[in-house]
């Protein structure tokens, strides 16, 4: 099984750790905040270890250090406080997104010089990025999990440079439920970023409750095949004009 670095124990990290030690991973997860302030989540992971996963906290360092794959969960303004040398050489899982609202303003992604995945990929020029799970929200991952095979399991578009790094966040997200869809190189990921249509209301069960409480809704499979399609079809946005 793997070794998992979690960095970022949000929504999105805390989700992906607990579909991790349910598959029978190993992981490490980490915040900002200090080990401690993980004890919570932990006491629920180990609950969740039949298969031989289990789960830790540590550091960011620690966790940076620990995994064959280190997946990312942190806003874009918290890369300044990564340490970058431990993620040289590293897979890293990035399913972060662009929001001015939070990030500030980036005005190589606003001008559309470049993709969210690729500014990554240059703020840790040693790591090597594979993007996945920024466009699905957080309750739809335990949600739409299925065992490989199931036939209502849904796809999950990956983008990334590198051949075996794709191919190991491709394995990775097979065991965490997903059919992983190759969305081609990071150049790409502008295919599944916010407001390209292959973003979040892909995986909703009704528009309607979605917009008026979007944690109500319960999510619809979204078959691989469909998602290929919808790729496809895709559209750059209009970056400079996000303002969430």
């Amino acid at each position: 099984m793997t070794k998992l670095g979690i960095i970022g124990s949000g929504a999105i990290g805390a989700g992906i750790a607990r579909r991790a030690v349910a598959a029978g991973h190993h992981v490490l997860i980490a915040n900002s905040r200090g080990p401690e302030s993980l004890a919570g989540l932990v006491g629920e992971l180990d609950e969740l270890d039949e298969l031989g996963g289990d789960a830790r906290a540590g550091t960011v360092a620690e966790a940076a250090g620990f995994g064959e794959i280190v997946v990312l969960a942190v806003p874009l303004s918290a890369y300044d406080t990564l340490p970058v040398d431990a993620l040289d050489g590293t897979t890293v899982l990035s399913t972060g997104n662009y929001y001015p609202s939070r990030d500030g303003r980036i005005e190589d992604l606003d001008a559309v010089v470049t993709t969210t995945a690729e500014y990554e990929q240059a703020l840790l020029p040693g790591a090597v990025i594979v993007k996945a799970f920024n466009n699905i929200l957080a309750h739809h991952i335990p949600a739409l999990a299925r065992p490989s095979g199931a036939p209502d399991r849904s796809g999950l578009a990956i983008a990334g440079d590198a051949v075996d790094a794709k191919r190991a966040v491709s394995a990775l997200v097979d065991t965490l439920g997903f059919e992983p869809v190759d969305a081609g190189s990071l150049a790409q990921s502008w295919r599944f970023e916010p407001e390209s249509g292959a973003y979040t209301t892909i995986y909703v069960a009704d528009l309607d409750t979605f917009a008026k409480d979007y944690l109500a809704d319960t999510g619809a499979p979204l078959p691989a095949e469909r998602l290929r399609e919808i790729l496809a079809a895709s559209h750059r946005a209009d970056v400079a004009s996000r303002a969430f």
